[in-house]
């Protein structure tokens, strides 16, 4: 029976109008004449199989590569996809959410990154003495290029070049002759931009002096000025003088920085100039607006050949009173016709006068044109120079509102009348808590204007005064020479260059040649002399030796700069004042959220024990030394109780407390932080609400 209806079906079929396949079979007509039309109209509309619904359902819906759209939707949609899907949409939206919450909070609560002016230490060079490279005995840029490797070495990224633009090198060759242009001793433009393109490439940074209040008489401007020519005529500070029995009498008794009246007759205008330094240098009219934009102009042109800030000197000199009174004398008594020293009056008419911080202040602003750039923040320093007025000297740091100076250069420790632990103490002190809030300091123990540290205070203390400025809070500054001790030459070997045709001389015993290595002329020229004569200890004191000798100022000096750099509490922490007396100095370095602390133990007298853990009493009974002036103690165990050191001795100890001193009620006095920071070990990062 089943057989039977097998065999009808296709028969039935067929009848109903269903077609056989016979395969592919070429030319094959159908006569549609004689298909049966009356049997069509009679077939069912339906051809029932008996098929099982849910199991065809279930083939139609499984996943295949290359689904149409409509059957991956029909497959997306069930509950056991759906929920998966939706839990990991979620969850991605809950990260993303953690993350830029996490960003944002952490963003608002680091602490401002330290700038590349305050990371690193800075070191001062005098083109003239620091590295010969064409034998003509005169230093140059093409040398500073030669020696980088040299300022790498020292782990310091900060270069400072004393003046050398074009000039008859009148006053170190601070009167320009020509903003615009290299003096030939140093070389030409094009040396220094290849000299800035190899700083640059080392990662390094470089600043350059600029002196705005005067310029050479040499200057183009002067020339015309004293031709009366066009907006030239008043660029320069001219007043008439009386004439009297073929001598000259200026309009008031002000002198000049060295000495003598600070008029000039100038016998082609027929008036007097006034020049706050030597007569070949005559002071700019900054009350001429002109003359402001002129140094505007300037700063721009050497901003855009790419050098990354400026030390603006002689800053407190650019205004004069325009009543051109007598100043005060200092004695009374003296007959006035005698004053001829700059010592004998008080510069009340010829000094920081009202207006001249807002001339600096657009220098400021100026610079900020070019300091949009990230990474290119450009430095701007002044040298306040105020000895007996500090407050007069933080007003260059200028306010919370209104930016004028990044520091004005300290020079506190190199003014020391004498050395001992409480002087140092003091010269610290004075500048830390006058510091406005939020600004950072700055340390100088040498420059071109001030004895070499060997000499000024004795070669015994030149590590232990490098390692107080490579360890106090803010930016050390290092004059060249100083890394590896040198001394000034003696004096009878002093070269005297007049500034004048008055009397005076200056002298250059501080800038004698950089002592490289012990062949001839230190390795400073390969000519047969140099500008100075090198100091004749250069075969013991030099670079090439030092780097050999394990105990060396050198490598002291190295080992001092690694610290700075590497660790955060000496980097930008706290630092407090533990002890000061006749022969010691000691202060900690501290970081909120760490445990590790360093205490300095700075010896500037004589033989001296203290026992710190009276004068801290939660100090640990034991430190470790982590540097020495003397290398061979470092990594000892010391008593605290028992600190002994030597004359000229320094020490860099290191223990771990949980409770630092600038948490102490009794140092609250004593504490100082510029850059507040705290750091966080689980997440190993700083941020600032402690």
């Amino acid at each position: 029976m089943v057989e039977e209806e097998a065999k009808s079906l296709p028969m039935e079929l067929s009848e109903k109008g269903g077609v056989d396949n016979n395969g592919f079979v070429q030319n094959e007509v159908f006569d549609d004449k004689e298909t049966d039309t009356s049997s069509q109209e009679e077939m069912p509309k339906t051809c029932i199989v008996d098929a099982d619904p849910v199991a065809t359902e279930e083939l139609a819906l499984k996943p295949y590569a290359g689904m149409p759209k409509e059957v991956l939707l029909k497959f997306s949609s069930q509950a056991r996809y759906r929920v998966t899907r939706e839990i990991l949409f979620w969850l991605i939206i809950i990260a993303a959410v953690v993350l830029v919450c996490a960003t944002i909070a952490i963003v608002a609560l680091s602490p401002k990154c330290l700038d590349w002016w305050q990371a690193s230490p800075i070191y001062q060079i005098y083109p003239r003495s620091f590295k010969d490279s064409n034998m003509d005995g005169n230093g140059d840029l093409k040398g500073i290029q030669e020696k980088l490797d040299h300022i790498t070495y020292l782990n310091i990224k900060t270069i400072w070049i004393t003046s050398f633009y074009k000039s008859p090198l009148k006053d170190l060759g601070y009167g320009a002759e020509d903003f615009y242009d290299i003096d030939p001793m140093f070389g030409s433009m094009s040396d220094f931009e290849n000299l800035l393109a190899a700083i640059h490439d080392r990662g390094l940074k470089v600043i350059m002096d600029l002196i705005p209040n005067h310029t050479s008489d040499k200057h183009r401007w002067f020339q015309l000025s004293r031709n009366r020519t066009g907006k030239y005529t008043d660029y320069y500070i001219w007043q008439d003088c009386a004439q009297a029995a073929g001598s000259v009498a200026p309009p008031n008794n002000w002198v000049s920085v060295f000495g003598n009246s600070s008029w000039q007759f100038d016998d082609v205008r027929k008036q007097c100039y006034f020049h706050q330094f030597g007569k070949e240098q005559p002071d700019l009219n900054f009350r001429n607006l002109a003359v402001q934009q002129e140094i505007h102009d300037i700063i721009k042109f050497w901003l855009g050949k790419g050098i990354d800030g400026f030390s603006f000197s002689a800053v407190k000199f650019l205004l004069e009173a325009t009543h051109l009174r007598d100043e005060p004398q200092v004695n009374k008594s003296q007959n006035p016709v005698t004053i001829t020293a700059y010592s004998q009056l008080y510069h009340d008419y010829t000094t920081t006068q009202v207006g001249m911080h807002d001339i600096i202040r657009s220098f400021r602003q100026t610079m900020n044109q070019f300091s949009s750039e990230p990474g290119r923040y450009r430095f701007m320093g002044s040298d306040g120079d105020e000895k007996e007025n500090i407050e007069a000297t933080m007003i260059y740091y200028g306010t919370t509102f209104v930016q004028e100076a990044d520091f004005p250069f300290n020079f506190n420790l190199i003014n020391m009348k004498n050395l001992s632990g409480n002087s140092v103490f003091e010269a610290v002190n004075l500048w830390m808590k006058n510091m406005p809030a939020g600004k950072w300091p700055n340390w100088a123990v040498g420059s071109p204007n001030a004895a070499r540290i060997s000499s000024r205070i004795g070669k015994e203390y030149v590590n232990v005064i490098n390692m107080l400025l490579l360890t106090l809070p803010g930016t050390p500054v290092t004059y060249y020479g100083e890394e590896i001790g040198m001394e000034n030459i003696a004096s009878e070997n002093v070269s005297e260059e007049p500034i004048n045709s008055d009397p005076v001389v200056v002298t250059f015993p501080e800038k004698s040649p950089m002592q490289w290595d012990g062949k001839v002329n230190a390795g400073f020229t390969e000519g047969n002399s140099s500008w100075l004569p090198v100091n004749s200890d250069y075969q013991n004191v030099n670079v090439e030796m030092q780097m050999s000798w394990s105990n060396s100022t050198l490598n002291l000096y190295r080992e001092l700069t690694s610290l700075r750099n590497n660790e955060l509490p000496i980097h930008r922490g706290w630092m407090c004042y533990v002890w000061n007396d006749s022969n010691v100095f000691v202060y900690v370095r501290e970081l909120d959220g760490l445990d590790r602390v360093f205490m300095m133990v700075l010896n500037f007298g004589q033989e001296s024990t203290i026992d710190l853990k009276a004068i801290v009493p939660s100090l640990p009974s034991e430190a470790i030394i982590r540097l020495s002036t003397n290398f061979s103690n470092a990594g000892k165990a010391v008593n605290t109780k028992v600190i002994k050191t030597e004359m000229g001795e320094g020490l860099v100890l290191e223990y771990k407390t949980a409770k630092p001193v600038h948490t102490m009620e009794a140092f609250q006095g004593n504490c100082f932080v510029a850059e507040k920071a705290c750091y966080s070990s689980a997440f190993n990062l700083l941020y600032v609400n402690c």
